[in-house]
């Protein structure tokens, strides 16, 4: 069975309608402009009837009499294609325009006194109209007339025939016009069906990306598609890059405890201390990589997580967690801020900041955040010791602490510079005017809209 686009059905039925449409009005305008144009000319046949019947006159014997010539020109040129005539009952009488050389008017019927009739040839080259009338002699003797006017209908027939022409140019002109419509509506939905087209490549792995070159009007559609297909491909990569660390940074634990477990005699608390770090060691490396993997990345079609009472809220929670400090805190941040991400992110993200703010600054902290040249900055602050600058770089390193008394598992910087880069953003450290360090982050916003 043979199978039709939407588009071929569409173009099929469009096609026949318009037909059928046009078509009709074609023939239904021609029969207006033929009936119109007859009833005109029949209500010109009267006004010449009735015109010759005031030229008749009386001739000196009280019958009827009518001049050589009439007032209207074209009855006293011959084959003028107007001709009058008069005939008298039985014969007796008869009177023809000049018009009327070599015709005679013998399609005729017979009309009663007082009435009016039209007729016509079968070749149906003339058109005429009969008047008759009952004429009263001196004598009061009355006699039966006809009086009889016709058209030439050649110049009639013209005039339709120039109308249909005319008529079906124009329509024809319509059709030709929806046409090229048509062809234009085509190609401009072209870059639609390209857009599918290598969506289809995608899908069967032929290409990574949508790379055509579109209109201003589809750009934001295929930026986003781009964007959305890049962030799988991201997600998928950190996943399958996260397993891979996962199962690689497990051996070494997994093997001192394999040692421990093939031991013979019982643990000693040095070996049992031993146990314990590496049973540690793995939750820290399976919860970095965890996290690493889950991180979302940046999505264009979100509606934004607004920044401020996410921080105010962590605020809170880390003010009743480190309340014997008495941290004085500043929340630096517009209301309308948004980040453009996933909520659980972000909350890794500032979590793991704040905490650090609040664990090792002394009792100042100070949080700021603004839009600057396109991108969210977000800066977290203490007046704690602060990071040496040479050291900075080995604190992002996962399980590296340079305070080793304070508890942690060192993996917390670690895993906001992941979901960070994953967003396509930056993390620095850096010395704060408070005293202590200034972690930034530099962030992209959404995608311009303004396409």
């Amino acid at each position: 069975m043979v199978r039709f686009s939407i588009h071929a059905r569409l173009l099929v039925v469009a096609s026949l309608v318009l037909a059928g449409f046009l078509g009709l009005t074609g023939l239904v305008l021609e029969q207006a402009y033929r009936a119109s144009a007859e009833k005109a000319m029949k209500e010109r046949l009267e006004s010449q009837i009735y015109g010759l019947l005031a030229a008749a006159e009386e001739d000196q014997q009280g019958r009827l009499s009518l001049p050589r010539l009439l007032s209207d020109p074209r009855f006293n040129r011959p084959d003028s294609g107007y001709y009058a005539q008069v005939s008298g009952a039985g014969g007796g009488f008869s009177w023809q325009s000049a018009s009327m050389v070599g015709r005679q008017l013998s399609f005729l019927q017979p009309t009663p006194p007082g009435q009016r009739r039209f007729h016509q040839p079968q070749n149906g080259d003339l058109l005429a109209i009969s008047f008759g009338v009952s004429w009263e002699d001196f004598e009061a003797n009355e006699t039966d007339y006809v009086l009889a006017v016709a058209i030439d209908l050649s110049p009639h027939q013209h005039q339709i025939e120039a109308f249909r022409n005319t008529l079906f140019l124009w329509l024809g002109g319509v059709s030709l016009l929806l046409l090229i419509q048509g062809l234009v509506l085509r190609w401009g939905l072209t870059p639609l069906r390209t857009v599918a087209v290598e969506l289809e490549a995608i899908e069967s792995g032929r290409s990574e990306q949508l790379q055509g070159r579109y209109p201003l009007e589809l750009t934001r559609l295929t930026n986003n598609i781009n964007s959305l297909i890049q962030h799988a491909q991201a997600r998928q990569k950190r996943f399958r890059d996260s397993l891979g660390d996962l199962a690689h940074s497990l051996k070494t634990p997994l093997a001192v405890l394999q040692g421990l477990a093939d031991r013979d005699p019982p643990l000693s608390p040095e070996e049992h201390a031993i146990l314990e770090n590496q049973v540690q060691r793995m939750n820290q490396i399976v919860a970095h990589q965890l996290q690493r993997a889950a991180a979302s990345g940046r999505t264009t079609l979100t509606s934004g997580v607004p920044l401020k009472p996410t921080l105010q809220r962590l605020a809170r929670s880390l003010d009743k967690v480190y309340r014997e400090k008495g941290v004085e805190r500043q929340i630096e941040v517009s209301d309308k801020l948004l980040f453009h991400g996933d909520e659980g992110d972000l909350m890794e993200i500032l979590g793991n900041l704040l905490d650090n703010a609040w664990k090792y600054g002394r009792s100042q902290v100070r949080v700021g955040a603004g839009q600057r040249a396109g991108r969210l900055e977000i800066h977290v602050e203490d007046d704690g010791p602060g990071i040496p600058a040479d050291q900075a770089q080995a604190v992002l390193m996962r399980g590296k602490r340079l305070d080793q008394q304070l508890p942690g598992q060192g993996i917390g910087l670690s895993v906001v510079q992941d979901i960070v880069e994953a967003y396509g953003g930056t993390l620095s450290l850096a010395s704060s005017t408070l005293g202590g360090v200034d972690v930034s982050l530099n962030l992209p916003l959404a995608t311009d809209r303004s396409v």
